[in-house]
């Protein structure tokens, strides 16, 4: 069985167009917040203490996908349920569900990497293959 968190946010009128509808780089917003979120929740260490004991910075993303169905507007409350659907060598897919209530408005997948910096060179990062004990506590 996959792991499941749920990220809840109040959308505000300054989220929404002037249509009154969550203009859409919000829910990406979110679900960057989802993801982290997720692992906070599944007991992994904030990145900046990480970063002091493993060297790992956090989990860039890498390529991501969203299909949208239904609207939301400011008042509302929305659930992101957010998993791992997959763990490969030095990725991971997360899958984020968008909710109001029972109501599915939109859906992502996000393809993110565990990642240090480069010695030497402040601005350079790389990935590592998935700490296995990250994905222990995650799965």
């Amino acid at each position: 069985m996959t792991k499941t968190v749920v990220y809840e946010v109040e959308v505000m009128f300054g989220d929404c167009d002037p249509a009154g509808i969550v203009f859409f780089p919000n829910f990406s917003k979110w679900m960057d917040a989802s993801s982290l979120n997720f692992f906070v929740q599944c007991g992994v260490q904030p990145w900046r203490e990480l970063v002091k004991t493993t060297g790992i910075i956090g989990t860039p993303l890498l390529e991501i996908n969203t299909k949208f169905s239904r609207p939301a507007t400011y008042g509302e409350r929305l659930q992101i349920h957010t998993s791992v659907i997959e763990w490969r060598e030095k990725v991971f897919i997360h899958r984020h569900t968008v909710k109001r209530g029972e109501d599915v408005l939109c859906e992502g997948t996000e393809v993110r990497a565990f990642c240090v910096r480069l010695p030497g060179d402040e601005g350079r990062i790389k990935s590592i293959p998935v700490p296995a004990d990250i994905k222990a506590l995650c799965s």
